[in-house]
C-alpha cells in the first residue's frame, strides 16, 4: 500500500491485515498512534504502524461513504475519497491533545466528502428533467439546423419539440451549469482585451466556512451555560484547564470531563447535520 492510496474491493479489505472490529477501533488506533508518534520519521516501524492504522480505517471509510451514496457517484470512488481523508487524519493527529482518533477522523472524512461534492459535478445543481431536456435540445439543434439551413431559434426548437419557449429556454440555460469555459476566453463587449480569468475572484476560504460556523454556534448555544462558558474560556480565552477551574469553581479534572463531554456533543450534532 502506498501513502497516497489504499486498496479495497467491494467493501472487503484486500490487505493481509485483519480488519479491526468497530468496538476495538478506538483503542487500537489510539495505542498505535501513540507508539507511532514516539518514533523517528524515518523509522521503518513508524511506517508500519501508520499503515496498520490506515488499513483499520477502511471499514469506517466505507460506512461514512454510504451516507453520501445517493448522490450519483460510485461507492468505491466515495470510499477512496474518505480514505484519502483518513490518511490526512493519521498524519495530522496529535495524541497530546487528548482527543480520541475516532472523534478526529470521522469529521475529517465527512468534511472531505462534502468538499468532493462541492468541487465536482455540475457547477450549479439542476433537476434531472432539465439535464435530459438539455441533452434532447443538443441532439435536435444539428438536425434542425440542416433542415432550416440556419441556426434554429428558441421558437423553432419549441415548435419542433412540442414544448413551450420557456421550457426550451430553461433547457438551454441549463447548459451553462454543465459547460466548463476556458479562463483564457475573451470577454465579449469589453472595451479592452479582457479574458474571463481576469474577472474571476480568488477563493474566499472564510466564506466557505460560514455554514459550518453557523451550525457550530447553533450547537454551542444548545449546551448548558456552564459548558458554554468553559468552551469560551478554553478556545477563545486560551486559558488552561487549571485557570478555568478556578473561575468556574470546580476541579481541573471536572473541567477536563466537561470539555470532553461538550466536544462529543458538538461532534454528534454536527455529524447528524452532515
Amino acid at each position: 500500500m502506498t501513502q497516497e492510496k489504499v486498496r479495497f474491493q467491494s467493501g472487503t479489505q484486500t490487505s493481509e491485515h485483519t480488519t479491526v472490529a468497530s468496538g476495538d477501533f478506538e483503542e487500537m488506533t489510539s495505542e498505535t498512534l501513540a507508539r507511532m508518534q514516539k518514533l523517528d520519521a524515518d523509522d521503518p516501524e513508524r511506517a508500519r504502524l501508520r499503515e496498520s492504522v490506515i488499513e483499520a480505517c477502511v471499514p469506517l471509510a466505507r460506512r461514512i461513504a454510504l451516507r453520501f451514496g445517493n448522490r450519483g457517484e460510485e461507492m468505491d470512488d466515495l470510499t477512496q475519497v474518505a480514505l484519502v481523508a483518513a490518511i490526512k487524519a493519521v498524519d495530522r493527529y496529535d495524541t497530546d491533545r487528548g482527543e480520541s482518533f475516532l472523534h478526529y477522523v470521522v469529521p475529517t472524512m465527512v468534511g472531505e466528502l462534502k468538499r468532493h461534492f462541492r468541487d465536482r459535478g455540475w457547477m450549479i445543481r439542476v433537476r434531472r428533467q432539465l439535464q435530459e431536456l438539455h441533452m434532447e435540445i443538443s441532439r435536435t439543434i444539428p438536425t434542425l439546423s440542416q433542415s432550416l439551413r440556419r441556426v434554429p431559434t428558441v421558437a423553432d426548437l419549441a415548435e419542433h419539440l412540442k414544448l413551450s419557449t420557456d421550457q426550451v429556454s430553461a433547457g438551454l440555460e441549463c447548459a451553462r451549469a454543465y459547460r466548463a469555459y476556458s479562463l483564457n476566453a475573451p470577454v465579449r463587449g469589453a472595451d479592452v482585451d479582457v479574458e474571463l480569468g481576469d474577472l474571476v475572484g480568488g477563493v474566499d476560504n472564510e466564506l466557505e466556512l460560514v455554514p459550518e460556523r453557523q451550525a457550530l454556534w447553533q450547537a454551542v448555544s444548545a449546551l448548558p451555560a456552564r459548558e458554554q462558558k468553559i468552551l469560551v474560556l478554553r478556545y477563545f480565552g486560551n486559558m488552561t484547564q487549571a485557570e478555568i477551574a478556578k473561575i468556574v469553581g470546580v476541579s481541573q479534572m471536572h473541567v477536563s470531563r466537561l470539555l470532553t463531554q461538550s466536544l462529543n456533543r458538538l461532534r454528534l450534532v454536527l455529524l447528524e447535520d452532515a
